[in-house]
């Protein structure tokens, strides 16, 4: 790893956003095909958004980082969940649930549980639907409710069926 990522990560540990995007991109410029270096940039602009509630970096250039960091490490489940819940973040709630649906299936082919992610995925889904105010009965919401649903009694570790068949016993 290089010395730049280093201390960028340092900097984003310490909640330095400013200053870690600037590492981040100084190490893209010197490494454009380093994948870490476009997710570090990407993770240190999303934070900057949400935690420091800062506008001055467009959703789009954070997507494009992301995007490049998953295309050039294809079997990274941390950058494929970390997009996913940026697109939550950004009402891109069909975007999510396709991206953790990738998750799934990648964590499935590796036998790698995400249970717990996709868990909270639920949860969060649940919130940025809330968030539309479209309502959870609208036809188009109805699918995105499921597929919450789905993770949320997976990660109690049941399966649908038996889900419905232990809330409807006496």
């Amino acid at each position: 790893m290089s010395d730049l990522i280093q201390q960028a990560g340092m900097a984003l540990s310490a909640g330095a956003f400013d200053d870690a995007i600037g590492l981040f991109e100084k190490a893209k410029e010197e490494s454009p095909d380093n994948a870490v270096a476009h997710y570090g940039w990407a993770e240190a602009a999303f934070m900057r958004m949400s935690i420091d509630m800062s506008e001055d970096i467009p959703a789009a250039l954070v997507m494009r980082s992301y995007k490049k960091a998953m295309e050039l490490d294809e079997e990274n489940l941390e950058y494929v969940s970390s997009f996913a819940n940026f697109c939550l973040d950004c009402g891109r709630i069909p975007m999510a649930i396709k991206e953790y649906q990738r998750l799934e299936k990648m964590a499935d082919l590796n036998e790698i549980p995400v249970d717990d992610t996709l868990f909270e995925a639920s949860r969060l889904i649940v919130e940025a639907i809330e968030r539309v105010g479209q309502g959870r009965n609208n036809p188009m919401i109805q699918p995105w409710m499921k597929q919450a649903l789905i993770w949320a009694v997976g990660g109690l570790g049941f399966d649908s069926e038996t889900a419905v068949e232990t809330l409807t016993s006496e």
